[in-house]
């Protein structure tokens, strides 16, 4: 069946109320998609996490008369008469099929591989995790993700105890079990984060050692060999004392959601308690990492 949608920029603020309105327009579905292709990242329970700048995407039957629709859109105060769309025609296909041949394993590193369940393993003998893509959490297609797989692989993770701060779907804790990690802990301030981190860890056969905990949960005391962040650059700012606190000493740390512009700001979180790496840089985003200090 084709359709017609009709994409409208705005701010995160009214994205929601436009959203609302395009429904009662008679919108089929509704999504938001950043207009700079910022990824969203663990938004609190019944939260949706918006950006600066954003697209709202209704979702109308091809019959559909944009005219009248527009001329409704132009008498919302939410919108100015001369307010940023655009009216799109999308041909009549299997988006399900065509949303699942976009999927390949990618392989991170030396020997890591992600691998959506409907795919042939690559290479059997690698280090596979299975990990089917979704829509809230991430599978490794962001810089930010492959960042942290990337570095993952390089570590020599053999009875380490590993913490994903801010886990999502768990990808990285799983990837850090299945390359040898003795234990992973998954921190996430949304319990659905939770489920699907518990969820992925079944499907890869390693849920004995792995362990989750809303982050209002955190155990007193609670340390790791290797922590990981994978969040944004305010909260790893704002958030530095906790993260700082849960690597041992002479234990690593890697910190990714970040900005290459915004680096040097996150590093100078961090700088007294690590010794910092070169920052290594991705399509404009980047991966802090280092070796927190020992003050014996």
């Amino acid at each position: 069946m084709p359709w017609i949608q009709i994409k409208i920029n705005t701010s995160g603020q009214k994205a929601e109320q436009i959203s609302d309105l395009l429904s009662d327009l008679g919108a089929v579905s509704v999504t938001f998609q950043d207009t700079y292709d910022v990824p969203i990242f663990e938004p609190l329970p019944g939260e949706t996490r918006l950006w600066g700048d954003t697209d709202v995407i209704g979702l109308y039957d091809a019959e559909t008369e944009v005219d009248p629709l527009i001329a409704e859109l132009r008498q919302s105060p939410l919108l100015t008469e001369h307010f940023s769309y655009k009216v799109e025609q999308l041909e009549d296909k299997d988006w399900e099929r065509e949303w699942m041949d976009n999927f390949h394993p990618m392989k991170f590193g030396r020997r890591l591989w992600i691998c959506p369940s409907w795919r042939e393993i690559p290479d059997p003998n690698a280090v596979n995790v299975m990990l089917d893509p979704g829509l809230a959490f991430g599978t490794g297609t962001h810089p930010t993700t492959s960042l942290c797989l990337s570095w993952l692989d390089s570590l020599d993770l053999t009875g380490k105890t590993i913490i994903d701060f801010g886990c999502g779907s768990g990808i990285l804790a799983i990837a850090a079990l299945k390359l040898g990690a003795k234990q992973a802990i998954g921190l996430d301030i949304d319990p659905q984060a939770l489920q699907a981190t518990r969820d992925n860890a079944q499907r890869n056969n390693v849920s004995d050692r792995l362990t989750v905990y809303l982050a209002k949960d955190l155990p007193d005391n609670l340390t790791a060999d290797v922590v990981i962040a994978n969040i944004l650059a305010g909260p790893l700012k704002e958030l530095a004392p906790q993260i700082i606190q849960l690597v041992k000493p002479d234990g690593l740390l890697g910190l990714s959601g970040v900005l290459s512009s915004q680096a040097e700001s996150v590093c100078e979180a961090y700088q007294a308690d690590f010794t910092l790496d070169a920052v290594v840089e991705q399509d404009e985003w980047c991966r802090i990492t280092g070796k927190k200090n020992n003050f014996k």
